[in-house]
């Protein structure tokens, strides 16, 4: 299996082809510079060949028995297994990943394609009774059709795969827009692999464009029933403003402010070093990171003076070291970014413990406390190695700050008393929470999504049979109806 040449294309309906536009994506490695490689656009016409050709295989997948779909899945496992290695690599050129954040990308989309397995066989009916004498419901869950899936830079290999296998396992087709900086592990990689899977053609789709060439076509297409988006929420509301206007049902994975909790009678060690994966982990470029870590007074001098020194030896530099702990951020921009905001926090009068730099992409943590309560920093999301200290007075205080954001997706809560844990976890407005352990999880059969402007819907488990499939009544009548006229 290639990679950047070999899969810097679009694969419509199998045909593995550059795109038609006038001006190229230029794929980089963000921590050296280099150029991977260079892609033309897709048009409009070519997003609508590909959901025209989503659309024509669609019907025979669906009709396909289930078991010969279950084992496109079990050869997708192995064609990744095999290619492990190449993968590995791709995942540090393109996105920057360390080799950790490499085999967890990779472990966690084999655990996808195992879920696959099981929803290929998924009982996807039921019988009801009626209050009709002779009269039969049956309810049938059939596949909405095509799936729109557009993935993001941070985790693109798992968060293509945990909308387009799940889509597939249950009978329908994709066409997936991966983002312009992760084309090929966000986009050509999921459809390489389940070619060599033995997928029919037509079923994955990949168009590598941008909305300068396209607007906003991949939404509004007639073909696609449902559009899978995973990224920021400012482009979240314009994915659903716009498919909601075309009758169109969205699944938004979006950003977060997600908060670790370690409330009085936490064990301060372990909860150091859940708050540092939890908010460094990928160099922080991830929408469970803790932004916030919010600590009992009575431990905060505790707290903070071992989590900036477990901070402070975190490793910043080539991802391709096993060593390195954080690599460099996707592009300039968002280091730039990440730059400013430590800064406008020590405007506003934040205290510095660590004070980051930035050396090209690569931007070393920063950690900082005493921010104002009224700083909009302290509400929105960072995505980048920026940590907040936040002092709590008692429960109810940590409760009211872990609330204090328009966004709801991940926390944590860190304490000796499980129950307790589970009562404060429960009162916290976000999608998943977990009690002693990280903010940063996902399991397949469990709901990953998250409340308020973290998204709409859920993906994993019995909940991804509901955003990729319709239900359909049909009523049996064994005996005769009697008419009133």
């Amino acid at each position: 299996m290639a990679y950047f040449t070999d899969l810097a294309l679009q694969c419509i309906n199998g045909e593995w082809r550059p795109g038609s536009g006038s001006w190229d994506i230029i794929d980089f490695n963000p921590y050296n510079g280099e150029k991977l490689a260079s892609i033309t656009v897709a048009t409009r016409d070519e997003v609508d060949e590909a959901y025209r050709a989503a659309e024509r295989a669609q019907r025979d997948w669906a009709a396909t028995n289930p078991y010969t779909r279950r084992r496109v899945f079990e050869r997708a496992i192995r064609v990744i297994e095999e290619h492990e290695p190449q993968i590995t690599e791709a995942i540090i050129a393109e996105l920057g990943g360390t080799r950790h954040k490499a085999a967890f990308e990779i472990h966690m989309v084999k655990e996808f394609f195992r879920e696959a397995l099981q929803l290929s066989l998924n009982p996807l009916g039921e019988i009801l009774p009626s209050s009709v004498p002779g009269k039969e419901n049956r309810v049938y869950r059939d596949p909405v059709g095509v799936v729109g899936v557009i993935s993001p830079f941070n985790y693109p290999f798992l968060l293509a795969v945990k909308s387009v296998a799940p889509a597939l396992a249950l009978g329908n087709a994709t066409v997936l827009k991966p983002h312009q900086s992760t084309p090929v592990c966000g986009g050509t990689l999921v459809a390489k692999v389940l070619e060599d899977a033995g997928l029919p053609p037509g079923l994955v789709n990949v168009v590598i464009t941008d909305s300068a060439e396209i607007g906003d076509m991949l939404i509004e297409h007639p073909v696609p029933k449902v559009i899978s988006f995973t990224g920021s929420d400012r482009v979240g509301r314009h994915v659903a403003t716009v498919a909601g206007r075309n009758f169109k049902r969205v699944i938004l994975q979006l950003g977060s402010n997600s908060g670790l909790v370690v409330l009085d009678d936490a064990d301060v060690d372990y909860a150091v070093d859940a708050a540092v994966y939890s908010r460094f982990v990928n160099q922080g470029q991830l929408c469970m990171a803790a932004n916030r870590i919010i600590v009992d007074r009575s431990l905060e001098r505790e707290f903070t003076a071992k989590f900036v020194d477990r901070v402070g030896r975190l490793v910043v530099g080539d991802p391709a070291k096993p060593e390195t702990h954080i690599g460099p951020l996707i592009n300039s921009r968002q280091a730039e970014r990440v730059t400013a905001i430590v800064e406008q926090a020590l405007s506003e009068g934040a205290t510095a413990l660590l004070h980051g730099s930035a050396d090209g992409n690569l931007v070393s943590p920063s950690v900082l406390a005493d921010l104002p309560p009224d700083s909009p920093l302290r509400h929105e999301e960072i995505f980048g190695p920026v940590a907040l200290i936040i002092g709590a007075d008692g429960e109810e205080d940590a409760v009211r700050v872990a609330n204090d954001t328009p966004y709801g997706l991940a926390g944590a809560v860190h304490t000796a008393d499980i129950e307790r844990g589970v009562s404060v976890a429960r009162r916290i407005e976000a999608g998943m929470v977990h009690v002693n352990d990280s903010t940063v999880a996902d399991e397949p059969i469990v709901p990953y999504g998250g409340e308020k402007h973290s998204g709409l819907g859920r993906l994993n488990g019995p909940q991804v049979v509901e955003a990729f499939t319709t239900t359909r009544w049909v009523s049996i009548q064994r005996e005769r109806s009697e008419f009133p006229f």
